[in-house]
């Protein structure tokens, strides 16, 4: 299959595109700027192109099968009002940019996965997420909805569109780990306000043997949770990193503070999601990495 990705030279996108050339598939990497592209490797080629703006870019859409849509600007910041008009216009106008260039009505169809996110839920405290529960109200969950349906408009030209909402993604050199651990190893690690918040994860190799199993089942489509089986609580989350890096795990970061720094965003890191990988399950997906302990340990736990 021949895919284009945005968002490709980013953490998740590096993983994916080396495991999708493993498998095979041959990768175009939309990039600003073919100064700073890295030497292709056999079956990776890139592409100058800004996908928020309309150009010859989008030409090259049709000479491919599918397009995994990656592309968007990074939450993990104080949201100004400025950062959250970048948040919204990075994943929206994209996903709009890419649907006008995909062909209409191909036969085998063709397929647009299309990233999105649990914050898609919005902020429900206990109750168990799948991909049939509603929408939330906050920021981040309607910047999400937009987000999708701009992405299902693709459905009018006959194209399978799958909306892969990723939990918080762990892995090696980069996402969410790459914040905390040397917090962990200056001993100043812990839970996060009340620790009791859902942490929705999933292993960086899962998310990637995911895709995998995505474009060998064509017969799924629409929302597809990409988080691990067994969501954790903030503070078991802690607990674990702890254990794995051999560092205390009880400095508790208040929730003022997290609020002062962060701002809006920090409800977003005090509040989270249970959400469960429904869809994947019942279609016989089998994660390498349900547990979080094994998660980290195949990580973090080699390093240290």
């Amino acid at each position: 299959m021949k895919i284009l990705m945005t968002g490709g030279t980013g953490f998740v996108g590096t993983q994916l595109f080396n495991r999708l050339s493993q498998d095979g598939h041959e990768i175009t990497i939309l990039t600003r700027s073919l100064k700073g592209a890295k030497k292709a490797l056999p079956g990776i080629s890139y592409l100058e192109g800004d996908p928020t703006q309309k150009g010859p870019w989008q030409q090259s859409i049709k000479d491919h099968d599918a397009v995994i849509n990656l592309a968007g600007a990074s939450i993990f910041s104080k949201w100004t009002d400025e950062h959250k008009r970048a948040i919204r216009e990075s994943r929206v106008f994209t996903t709009q940019n890419i649907v006008e260039g995909i062909p209409t009505h191909r036969d085998p169809p063709f397929t647009f996965f299309s990233t999105s996110a649990v914050g898609y839920y919005g902020f429900r405290g206990d109750e168990e997420l799948s991909e049939e529960s509603p929408p939330g109200t906050d920021f981040l969950a309607r910047i999400a909805v937009e987000w999708e349906e701009e992405a299902f408009k693709a459905s009018d030209k006959g194209v399978r569109v799958v909306i892969t909402r990723f939990g918080i993604v762990l892995g090696e050199k980069g996402g969410a780990l790459g914040q905390m651990i040397p917090l962990f190893k200056k001993y100043i690690g812990g839970p996060i306000g009340s620790g009791k918040q859902w942490f929705s994860w999933v292993h960086i190799k899962d998310l990637t043997e995911a895709f995998i199993f995505l474009i060998k089942h064509p017969e799924i489509s629409g929302p597809v949770n990409l988080c691990a089986p067994n969501p954790v609580r903030n503070r078991d989350l802690a607990r674990a990193l702890g254990e794995v890096l051999h560092r205390p795990s009880f400095m508790p970061a208040p929730g003022f503070m997290i609020k002062l720094v962060l701002g809006e965003f920090g409800s977003v890191i005090l509040e989270g999601q249970r959400v469960i990988p429904k869809k994947l399950m019942e279609k016989g997906f089998v994660f390498s990495y349900p547990d979080i302990r094994q998660a980290l340990q195949s990580i973090v736990g080699s390093s240290i």
